[in-house]
């Protein structure tokens, strides 16, 4: 078992900044892939960006390419995730979730690939 636990939502107007944390807990051995989610409401859940916890390779999704930078610290088992130049179209509630499953290094942004998830954090961009 893994648990996550995400901070540091909140409400910020258009092109501020926020940074997302997400502390692991329990079995984080089986946490090769760490990434953050976000779900809109009456949208489908998307990746945003995930990070491999062995080798730190790192995915995005191309609509927060150059101002999300997702990062890890292994010694506190923590996964962050910096936003910057927010827009309204970011808002959504933020997940962290782990999984087991990479492909070449790489972790995808697939949402069932990911068995662990937080309980979520809100993140509210006003224009």
């Amino acid at each position: 078992q893994v648990q996550l636990v995400e901070s540091g939502g909140g409400s910020v107007q258009a092109g501020g900044s926020l940074r997302l944390s997400c502390a692991a807990s329990g079995f984080t051995r089986s946490m090769y892939c760490l990434g953050w989610f976000r779900q809109a409401p009456g949208k489908e859940r998307e990746g945003v960006a995930t990070i491999h916890t062995i080798g730190g390779r790192t995915v995005y999704a191309d609509s927060v390419k150059g101002r999300f930078t997702i990062s890890q610290d292994n010694v506190r088992n923590t996964v962050y995730l910096q936003m910057n130049s927010l827009r309204p179209e970011d808002t959504a509630m933020y997940y962290c979730a782990s999984g087991p499953w990479s492909i070449g290094g790489y972790c995808d942004r697939d949402k069932n690939r990911y068995n662990y998830w937080g309980q979520g954090t809100q993140v509210t961009v006003s224009s």
